[in-house]
């Protein structure tokens, strides 16, 4: 099966009416699309009130590709509240545990930071990650480009193969060692991810001033690049049984916009979606 949707669920203008509260917005959401991206879990490890009311409001078939937590990935922003590693680990799974008792836990998302490079000691906390989430379906995605230089490439592709890691591949602006080309090469019979951040060149690489994500994600793809990830995905689906397409593109709210275009471009009919909340005008 292909699941489309987008990052997160509060931005996406297009999918709600005017004066719906925040706190019903994933119930909408999920008479869009059957998937999403929770990048809440990347910024604070959730409590389980707030994962639990999630699952119960989206439909049996739905399914949450969740942002592992920044201090499991080293991105550091501020003060990182545990005593031990362990100890995030630990809440970050007891957190993550109504996606998986409901089964609708798709994955955890790995998303590693530019200075994330291809070294020894990367590689072994990659081992360390893997084995402190157990059994979940957990996805990696890098983001430095020495994970695939002529002389890493096979050796990252086999390595995730053989750990389990779910491939995350990107569509992102090719901008030097802070991003990586898109790999159409899936390293997991069941699963593989596919987010799709733009290709917004200048942007990418832009010095972080106080709007940087407002302008690193403005892009939206014509018909024509959607089409192409169209024959790629027909390619990587000889590879893997269910494929996740995450569009990030929404500096500009393109992304909802260009979920439902590709939908369209692959003729899918979706079953057992949520139904769309009315108002009362």
């Amino acid at each position: 099966m292909i699941y489309i949707g987008v990052t997160g669920w509060g931005d996406h203008d297009t999918l709600y009416r005017n004066g719906i509260a925040a706190r019903d917005k994933l119930k909408e959401y999920a008479a869009h699309f059957p998937t999403v991206e929770v990048d809440a879990s990347f910024y604070a490890i959730q409590p389980e009130k707030n994962t639990t009311k999630w699952v119960q409001d989206t439909p049996e078939g739905f399914r949450f590709v969740v942002k592992a937590y920044q201090g499991m990935t080293g991105h550091q922003r501020g003060e990182i509240p545990f005593a031990s590693k362990e100890e995030m680990f630990d809440a970050f799974l007891l957190s993550s545990q109504p996606f998986v008792k409901s089964g609708k836990l798709a994955m955890v998302l790995f998303q590693f930071p530019p200075w994330f490079d291809c070294t020894k000691e990367n590689v072994a906390y990659l081992r360390y990650c893997r084995e402190k989430m157990h059994d979940i379906p957990v996805a990696l995605e890098f983001r430095n480009q020495t994970w695939f230089y002529p002389q890493y490439k096979e050796s990252t592709l086999r390595f995730m193969e053989e750990e389990g890691w779910i491939h995350s591949i990107c569509d992102e602006p090719q901008a030097g060692l802070g991003s990586v080309p898109t790999i159409l090469h899936s390293t997991n019979k069941e699963k593989t991810l596919i987010r799709l951040h733009g290709r917004n060149v200048a942007a990418w690489m832009k010095p972080n001033g106080n709007n940087w994500r407002e302008v690193r994600y403005l892009y939206r793809y014509n018909k024509e690049e959607l089409l192409e990830w169209k024959k790629w995905i027909v390619q990587l689906q000889k590879e893997t049984k269910d494929i996740y397409v995450l569009f990030n593109n929404n500096s500009g709210g393109d992304a909802a916009d260009n979920a439902k275009q590709f939908i369209e471009l692959l003729g899918i009919e979706y079953a057992g979606l949520a139904s769309k909340q009315l108002g009362l005008f």
